[in-house]
């Protein structure tokens, strides 16, 4: 799909095996590379992944930060943090603005390409058809605004049920 000039994808895969120039990583605030999707990029991408991170220290709700990609075929890791729902404040405010903050952070560094996960679905148990919604508007929003390098976005999901529900979701755009 194709949002004023910037290209949409919706895979099933490994978001750790995406060739682009930045993946986007599921963070918690203290950014410590837990389990899902950020064990995944630990175990694959090693250490200096966790190192940047305890460097930076801290990366507040609904927003995002930037570390190299290590051992990983992505360039870099985009930290994002989505809210745990029920539990954090003002859950779809802040979704929208960790996917939108990862995109801004991919433009700001020139990057053309970046993979996105289901942020905030799964253990931070946001419900599904809501957390794709935001997700795609976020970057339909994103796309809006003419960005100069980032073309390419690729939300990576984890199984067949979760794609299903972005397709979904993109065809309401």
């Amino acid at each position: 799909m194709l949002v004023n000039g910037v290209t949409l994808g919706l895979v099933k895969g490994d978001i750790t095996e995406t060739e682009m120039d930045a993946i986007v990583n599921a963070a918690n605030t203290n950014l410590k590379l837990g389990s899902g999707v950020a064990g995944a990029i630990r175990t694959k991408g090693g250490d200096s992944i966790q190192k940047e991170c305890d460097e930076i220290g801290y990366c507040p709700l609904g927003s995002a930060v930037i570390t190299g990609g290590g051992n990983l075929k992505a360039r870099y890791v985009i930290h994002a943090v989505g809210p745990r729902y029920g539990i954090d404040p003002a859950p779809e405010k802040n979704l929208y603005g960790a996917v939108f903050s990862s995109l801004m952070t991919a433009e700001t560094k020139g990057l053309s390409s970046i993979a996105l996960p289901a942020i905030s679905m799964g253990i931070n148990g946001f419900p599904e058809d809501e957390a794709a919604g935001i997700i795609i508007k976020a970057v339909s929003d994103f796309a809006e605004h003419s960005p100069e390098s980032l073309k390419k976005v690729v939300v990576c999901l984890y199984s067949d049920k979760d794609l299903a529900v972005f397709e979904k979701a993109a065809k309401k755009l």
